[in-house]
């Protein structure tokens, strides 16, 4: 039914144009200071660093790993449908001696089984609440980070872009668990494609960019001040944003076409996750006005199924029809119209509006999709509704 519908009307020619100018950003974008209190009254801009590599190096002086790592211990499992979420977070906790499989990871993160996506802070919540790990997320990682974390015997899952040649363009996680640098690629479990894949080291950066080099890492709390130690002033969350984003900045300049509007839609994540929500606004602008430019068979028109980054920063910056707009698109592109989020978003937008009815509308869809979304029961309850 997917492939019927996207052959008569295709999502990759479907094209989200901002209807309302964002508001220039009142902060500039510097080098980020590795003094903590100089990293509280930083501004942020879109000006290369002189020395973007020195963001996210840790404070302490780390042994330098090895040449090559290969983690073992895995008990790999391949996906269900639109399942590699909990299929990898379960092959992830295998590793430190879980028993199970992706069903109860599922269970919990997938209220509904034709959920197309299970978002980061969700298998967090997993591990929070339903296991004895500890599990960290941050964006910002890079080549090393992940080498570091692997030669210290701890395996990364990192969410990145994703390509068939029918299907296109869409996200994907992996477990990285090993590195070559002989052979410059790393070692991954692919719930997809199976055990012990290889995939080149410019290649899993370029398909991570996608996502802003978002990264998770499930382990014992007894390994706690290992991770400080490879996180280094990553472990604050605000500067891992900051580091972010001036990764992000620096990218603009140096990539094209697809690459290029992930670097703008990431720079635009990190300022959102910082509450500058006038400056994301303007670089997801950017990012949209530059996606037509992208041949359309590379298109990543899947994008807002993953990630809602752009309803915060325009529904903060009082862009309600903008909100409105790009949910719409974004639902009625799909085959199945599943995205509890867009639903969500689409329903403040249209109560801000003044259309209380519509927005009534929306949040029930958003429940029918995920049934007990709590920021869908909680709106309905403000609207004097019930769901």
């Amino acid at each position: 039914m997917a492939r019927f519908k996207y052959a008569i009307s295709p999502p990759e020619e479907v094209v989200f144009v901002p209807q309302q100018e964002a508001k220039l950003s009142t902060k500039a974008i510097l080098p980020i200071s590795p003094t903590p209190d100089l990293i509280q009254d930083q501004a942020i801009a879109i000006t290369p660093s002189a020395t973007p590599s020195a963001l996210s190096t840790p404070t302490k002086t780390l042994t330098p790993f090895p040449q090559s790592i290969q983690l073992t211990g895995f008990q790999h499992e391949y996906q269900t449908w639109n399942n590699c979420g909990p299929a990898t977070l379960g092959i992830a906790l295998s590793f430190w001696g879980w028993e199970g499989n992706q069903q109860p990871i599922a269970a919990f993160t997938k209220t509904n089984p034709r959920d197309k996506n299970v978002m980061p802070y969700e298998l967090i919540a997993y591990v929070e609440e339903e296991t004895e790990f500890e599990v960290i997320s941050r964006a910002g990682g890079d080549i090393d980070l992940l080498k570091r974390f692997i030669a210290s015997g701890i395996p990364v899952i990192v969410e990145k872009g994703f390509e068939l040649p029918k299907e296109g363009w869409m996200g994907h996680y992996v477990l990285v668990t090993g590195y070559d640098d002989s052979e410059e690629r790393f070692t991954l479990q692919d719930s997809y494609y199976g055990p012990d894949q290889v995939m080149t080291y410019d290649d899993l950066e370029s398909y991570w960019r996608a996502f802003n080099f978002t990264y998770l890492v499930v382990y014992p709390s007894e390994r706690n001040q290992e991770i400080e130690a490879i996180l280094g002033l990553n472990m604050d969350e605000e500067y891992s944003y900051r580091s972010a984003a001036q990764t992000a900045s620096n990218e603009i300049y140096a990539l094209t076409r697809r690459d290029q509007f992930f670097a703008w839609f990431n720079r635009g994540t990190s300022l959102m996750e910082l509450q500058d929500y006038n400056g994301a606004a303007e670089a997801y602008d950017k990012a949209f006005l530059l996606y037509p430019t992208i041949p359309e068979k590379e298109r990543p028109w899947r994008m807002m199924w993953y990630q809602t980054g752009p309803y915060w920063a325009y529904y903060y910056t009082g862009r309600y029809q903008d909100v409105s707009n790009l949910a719409t698109k974004t639902l009625e592109a799909m085959s199945e119209p599943v995205l509890e989020e867009s639903f969500y978003w689409r329903a403040l937008a249209r109560e801000a509006l003044g259309e209380n009815k519509g927005a009534i509308k929306d949040l029930r869809s958003s429940l029918e999709n995920h049934p007990g979304f709590e920021p869908a029961l909680t709106q309905l309850e403000q609207l004097t509704a019930t769901p």
